[in-house]
């Protein structure tokens, strides 16, 4: 009897073990297909998860049905829908945590800070604080999109990518007369962004710049902990 539940338990056990490492092995392709812009054949995957083809095409068929893979016309693997939908449920999760820095931010700059994620290949205002003391300053309506490549929350995004944490300033990128200056959100895993103010007046980088990083460093640890 005693060996009998003993078998049972080492069971139950194998098959937990099986299960953790088919979830991490499925969240690992995710991560794969993700960071792969132009898409991955079910042969690149299993060369990068270290498994054979056959374990690759059992975890896309669950994600598939599940609508976080997809394939493209070609066969290539590519996140699907169900991965934007999990991101949208996260966002306001994602402001509420930032809110805290921002305010602080928006007060010590005196101009409108705000948090910046990558979304579809371009910038989204995720959360934006304006400052209470202020007699003028700039409107920046959440979910205003920019491609990375223009203004200073874009391009902090990207040189996040290269690894440079300091801020990064801009003028009149977006909108004529505005300056820029943001600073990446670093050490989060699986998001991409920026936390940045926007003025109508000169902002003196050597002043803003550290309050904006600092800002960043702060929303980069609540989300983290969150």
């Amino acid at each position: 009897m005693e060996s009998a539940r003993g078998a049972e338990a080492a069971g139950v056990a194998g098959r937990g073990g099986e299960t953790a490492q088919t979830l991490d092995r499925g969240l690992r392709l995710l991560h794969l297909v993700a960071d792969a812009p132009g898409g991955l054949t079910v042969t690149e995957a299993a060369n990068r998860l270290g498994v054979g083809r056959a374990v690759v095409y059992r975890l896309v068929g669950a994600l598939t049905g599940h609508g976080m893979l997809r394939r493209d016309g070609e066969g290539r693997l590519r996140l699907g829908a169900g991965v934007l939908h999990l991101a949208r449920r996260a966002q306001p999760l994602l402001a509420e945590g930032a809110l805290p820095a921002l305010r602080r931010l928006a007060e010590q700059a005196g101009a409108t800070a705000h948090l910046t994620v990558v979304e579809g290949g371009e910038g989204v205002a995720l959360a934006v604080v304006e400052p209470s003391w202020t007699s003028f300053h700039v409107a920046y309506r959440t979910g205003s999109r920019h491609p990375l490549e223009r203004g200073a929350a874009g391009r902090a995004i990207l040189a996040g990518r290269a690894g440079a944490a300091g801020p990064v300033s801009t003028s009149g990128e977006l909108q004529s007369g505005a300056y820029g200056v943001a600073a990446p959100v670093l050490g989060v895993p699986g998001l991409e962004a920026s936390v940045g103010v926007v003025s109508l007046a000169a902002l003196d980088v050597d002043v803003v710049g550290p309050e904006v990083t600092a800002a960043a460093a702060a929303v980069a640890t609540a989300l983290a902990g969150a």
